[in-house]
């Protein structure tokens, strides 16, 4: 699964990297060493004819839901499953959105231990992850935008330390993942792959982001096991 993770990059490498046309104002956007589920987080979507960047809230709501309290389960959803799931499958069709990461936390099983993992790029560059988005309405009638996190399965870096890892888009992917008006389902399922992993690196962090309350640079510093 993917349920913590970083965005500390400038909101100006945001606009510039994604090809952001529309966004929220700059004094709104917070860098963040441990953003976890049930925040707003940054995501990006495309209108049919530019990519917008706001926020919404981690924990996907389907439509039918009667409460809120769902969203805590529907952090993540399986790529291998979303066009089939009644949850995900509309949004799946029409309303995909990517959401941009420094780096993502994992907890890699050390015998009774589990230790915090940090996975980042190796060029240190802000990455974007296939997401889902949706509109959910209360009963007294507030909309909730929320969104949820695409898994697949490990790719050979990731393997050693957890089973599942979030889609992580190219450059070539994220246009095609953000376009609405693609709607073929093998070319959309072609995208949800494990990235290459020599992409990537991995390496231990402090245990003090396993709260979400602690949020600070010394969660991404490497620490000796």
């Amino acid at each position: 699964m993917c349920g913590r993770f970083t965005l500390f990059c400038s909101y100006h490498q945001l606009i510039e990297e994604f090809d952001v046309a529309e966004a929220f104002s700059e004094e709104l956007y917070k860098e963040s060493y441990n953003i976890a589920p049930s925040q707003q987080i940054v995501a990006i979507i495309n209108d049919g004819d530019k990519n917008r960047m706001g926020f919404l809230k981690w924990g996907f709501l389907p439509s039918w839901a009667k409460d809120e309290k769902i969203a805590s389960k529907m952090i993540n959803a399986r790529s291998e499953t979303v066009d089939e799931k009644p949850s995900f499958k509309k949004s799946f069709y029409e309303r995909r959105c990517i959401i941009p990461m420094d780096s993502f936390y994992e907890w890699k099983r050390e015998g009774n231990l589990k230790v915090p993992m940090r996975i980042k790029r190796k060029d240190d560059a802000v990455f974007a992850v296939a997401g889902l988005w949706n509109t959910w309405r209360s009963q007294e009638g507030e909309k909730i935008h929320t969104c949820t996190i695409l898994t697949t399965k490990a790719n050979e870096l990731m393997a050693p330390i957890h089973d599942r890892m979030p889609v992580i888009l190219n450059k070539e992917q994220q246009k095609e993942w953000l376009d609405p008006h693609l709607k073929g389902r093998e070319k959309l399922k072609s995208l949800l792959k494990p990235c290459p992993s020599e992409w990537l690196t991995a390496y231990p962090v402090s245990n003090l982001v396993n709260s979400p309350k602690n949020n600070s640079k010394e969660l991404i510093e490497r620490v000796s096991l």
